[in-house]
């Protein structure tokens, strides 16, 4: 038997608003049946025998959307499947605004010990036109209710390269993001995804984006403005305060294997890739005949594998250690990629110091068309 994943995702896909930029698997949280889908997602992570996790990390949707009472309920039920003696981090997902003091009760009661909020920009205008439900006091409130509760491992998204969004307001939402005074920060550029409303706006030219050169100002600003503050910049899009990385997130760039559970969830198995069905009722209906819910299953060949090991590795600062690759995958590393490594490391997007390969800053702006050089058949 193979050594089981020691990370879980567990995803609730509910949200009381749709936001304009997001592509995950969510739904209107109104008439949807909460608790049917709660006890479904218990009976999917029993399936799969859960027990000795370092990570556990629920995100959505909204997980806060839920009620206060089916909040208890889903964290009871996942804490009497684990072995919390070895837990390390237990993260939660919440949106400013949806954080009731009944659900912070419930959350400084449980074995959750970090919570993520997605705040994504201070100005209550940008909020509104990101069709956030959420207002710059409430995000104070929020962080001021979790560490009153003792929760203090707190992380933040920011969203920049917004519409129309200027330097000036970056540098805002940096500087307030610090006065914060909390652990960890993820910060993400736009990204257009098909199905949203920013994507149906831009294809009718309606939507105005900062230009390229504007990103990688902004880009840069964030990095420099954020290390000089004490945060290490250890992944493209996450700085941390020393020993707060999110060890979960770890996981997914260090490229091992996890369980996925919940609609529209993906996992990572036995060198097996799983997406879950999305709908709500798909998924009930899977979980009641089956136990689990996979729809999609991609065995990855050893190329793949290699592939994604790049693709993943190389987000992070530590990037990639050439003798780790060569133990995984029994195969000379030089021989393979040296050749593409040289050119990307003379194209001033890579560097390699001794057994170490990672990407520079310039080669971090460009993250994904570096990782895909990678891609390519290296027999070329």
């Amino acid at each position: 038997m193979p050594n089981k994943p020691t990370s879980a995702y567990v995803h609730i896909p509910f949200c009381t608003q749709i936001c304009y930029y997001c592509d995950f698997s969510k739904v209107f949280i109104q008439n949807q049946p909460v608790d049917d889908y709660l006890k479904a997602l218990i009976r999917e992570f029993e399936y799969y025998e859960i027990k000795d996790l370092k990570t556990l990390y629920i995100g959505g949707g909204t997980p806060t959307a839920i009620t206060a009472q089916q909040l208890d309920y889903l964290l009871t039920s996942l804490e009497k499947n684990i072995n919390l003696t070895m837990l390390e981090e237990f993260t939660i997902e919440a949106n400013p605004g949806d954080l009731t003091p009944e659900k912070i009760a419930v959350l400084k009661d449980s074995a959750v010990n970090r919570v993520s909020l997605g705040v994504q920009t201070f100005f209550d205008k940008q909020l509104k036109q990101i069709g956030r439900s959420h207002n710059e006091a409430q995000i104070y409130e929020s962080i001021d209710a979790l560490k009153a509760a003792g929760l203090t491992n707190i992380s933040i998204d920011l969203i920049y390269a917004l519409p129309n969004q200027t330097m000036a307001q970056v540098e805002e939402n940096v500087r307030k993001a610090l006065a914060l005074d909390i652990p960890h920060l993820s910060l993400y550029s736009l990204i257009l995804e098909d199905h949203t409303v920013f994507m149906n706006k831009q294809r009718r030219g309606r939507l105005h984006l900062p230009n390229e050169d504007i990103e990688a100002d902004m880009f840069t600003y964030i990095i420099d403005e954020l290390e000089k503050h004490g945060f290490e910049h250890y992944e493209i899009s996450n700085f941390t305060k020393p020993g707060f990385e999110s060890r979960h997130n770890l996981m997914y760039w260090d490229n091992v294997e996890y369980y996925g559970v919940g609609a529209g969830a993906s996992g990572y198995l036995n060198g097996i890739r799983y997406r879950n069905r999305g709908p709500i009722q798909h998924y009930l209906k899977a979980i009641a005949q089956e136990g689990h819910s996979r729809l999609g299953e991609d065995i990855l060949t050893k190329d793949q594998m290699m592939e994604e090991e790049f693709f993943l590795g190389l987000r992070k600062k530590s990037g990639i250690s050439i003798s780790h690759f060569e133990a995984k995958f029994g195969l000379p590393f030089e021989e393979r990629y040296g050749h593409i490594v040289q050119e990307l490391v003379e194209d001033g997007l890579l560097k390699q110091e001794a057994d170490r390969i990672r990407m520079t800053k310039k080669g971090l702006f460009l993250g994904d068309t570096v990782a895909e050089k990678f891609i390519l058949d290296p027999n070329d």
